[in-house]
């Protein structure tokens, strides 16, 4: 394994922990994804020391660079720096033990042995050694490598006893068997659903850590039926929960939300790396079970999701510890505004209905418009080549306008102040109303987007609305 620790920094550890009489490894997932020739997006390297790490992370970041800041983890035993890309972690070799309502574990010093068996995957607990008489050595009790060669997601120790010390652990490994492709163990699985419901103790902020990760893999869909089959979803997730199920009545059925809305991520997963849209294709139908209705001559209808939707956000991202910020408007607008698209594709395309998508969607219309082409998941070929035909054509059709027209972001040519100015009156809801009259007049194709069109404009809604507008030089 000397091949996997070509970073200058382990050279660096060894000389210090030989010179100290301290066995030091690395373990983890560097080693896990060094041996599978994987790129992680987590550049974290963690080293575990028999005897404590914090005294051996200052030493190794003093040896680096005098200037380099370590910071302590005093109550877990830990200390870490940044070094160059990475985050290098040292921690001592400890053994670890649970109370049954909390996931905090009183620990304790230990060896290397006992560190691994605290470890949460045999595909994690893998070790290299750093000593100076055995470096690079592979140290693997668990048959981690057999794991990782069969791609399986498997516990070290008795699967109830990890999965109820640490509940975070269950989805832990359907975050890796998503984003690695692996399959979790049948044993394992037994064991979360078994435990399901102690992810009840974990924080908010933890299972939105890992539900992000699951969102951002290749092929996040993996993720979310393993959560399903495994009763983790109604807790962690309980409005993308509610979306699934299927009602018949008078024969007409209406689709699986949930297994459409997880089709639509995937969809999307391939076009963009970008976690809050793929978060608004999570929620795009999220208002769909409050809105459903059965009409006996339409059939199934979900009237207004599009705008429920967009009221359940802020609910939603609350709940779960998302951000409160500007991150949550796009997901709340874009969930908004996903049906326009849509209807422009299937009704007479009007030169007004797209400039007001480009005003309502702004800087964000591209990412609509993806959003919209992602949500196509009708298994009828032919349908789907004649929608994707006309979005070409609404595709090209707002270029268009958006060159001549300038729409995207546009600010009404005519200000509050030049309205008052021009009829001599004081702030009122007649300017308001004017204002909105030359912003509707523009989006509607009756003037163009330019301030003597617009002028004129305001002096004939003035005349309406009784003021008689001051002209004079």
């Amino acid at each position: 394994m000397r091949n996997s620790l070509n970073i200058p920094i382990f050279r660096v550890i060894s000389d210090i922990a030989t010179q100290n009489n301290v066995p030091a490894y690395v373990v983890g997932g560097f080693v896990r994804d060094t041996l599978l020739n994987r790129v992680s997006d987590e550049l974290d390297i963690d080293i575990v020391v028999v005897g404590g790490g914090i005294e051996m992370a200052r030493k190794v970041a003093k040896s680096v660079h005098p200037d380099i800041k370590v910071t302590v983890f005093k109550n877990f035993g830990t200390a870490m720096f940044r070094y160059k890309e990475h985050e290098i972690e040292f921690v001592g070799a400890r053994k670890e033990s649970y109370r049954k309502n909390s996931r905090k574990p009183i620990v304790e010093n230990g060896t290397l042995e006992d560190d691994q068996k605290r470890r949460d995957f045999t595909i994690n607990a893998m070790a290299i050694s750093l000593n100076e008489d055995s470096y690079g050595s592979f140290i693997d009790p668990f048959n981690g490598l057999h794991d990782l060669k069969h791609k399986i997601i498997r516990t070290p120790l008795d699967p109830d006893k990890t999965f109820s010390d640490d509940p975070l652990r269950m989805l832990r490994a359907i975050r890796f068997a998503t984003q690695l492709s692996f399959s979790v163990e049948n044993k394992t699985f037994d064991s979360i659903v078994k435990n399901h419901e102690r992810i009840k103790i974990v924080s908010k902020e933890r299972i939105i850590t890992e539900l992000q990760k699951i969102i951002l893999s290749e092929k996040p869909s993996t993720g979310f039926h393993l959560l399903d089959k495994s009763d983790l979803l109604s807790i962690v997730f309980p409005a993308l929960y509610n979306l699934k199920g299927v009602e018949t009545i008078d024969g007409k059925q209406h689709k699986d939300n949930f297994y459409h809305t997880i089709k639509v991520l995937d969809n999307i997963s391939k076009k963009t790396e970008n976690l809050w849209l793929r978060w608004a294709a999570i929620l795009h139908d999220i208002a769909k079970p409050k809105t459903k209705k059965f009409i006996s001559d339409q059939g199934w209808t979900f009237h207004g999701h599009d705008f429920i939707g967009a009221k359940m956000i802020p609910d939603i991202f609350k709940e779960m510890k998302l951000p409160l910020n500007n991150k949550m408007k796009y997901v709340q607008k874009l969930v908004l505004l996903h049906l326009r698209p849509i209807s422009l594709v299937y009704d007479e395309v009007t030169d007004s209905a797209i400039r007001r998508l480009l005003f309502d969607a702004g800087d964000d219309i591209d990412d609509l418009m993806t959003l919209c082409k992602a949500d196509i998941t009708s298994k009828n070929e032919i349908k789907i080549k004649k929608y994707l035909q006309n979005f070409i054509r609404v595709r090209d059709k707002m270029k268009k306008l958006e060159e001549k027209d300038a729409i995207r972001n546009f600010q009404p040519p005519i200000s509050g102040e030049e309205i008052i100015k021009t009829f001599k009156i004081q702030p009122s809801r007649k300017v308001g109303i004017i204002k909105e009259a030359i912003k509707d007049a523009i989006l509607d194709g009756i003037i163009g987007n330019n301030h003597d069109e617009a002028f004129i404009y305001m002096i004939k809604k003035g005349e309406e609305l009784g003021l008689h507008a001051d002209l004079e030089k």
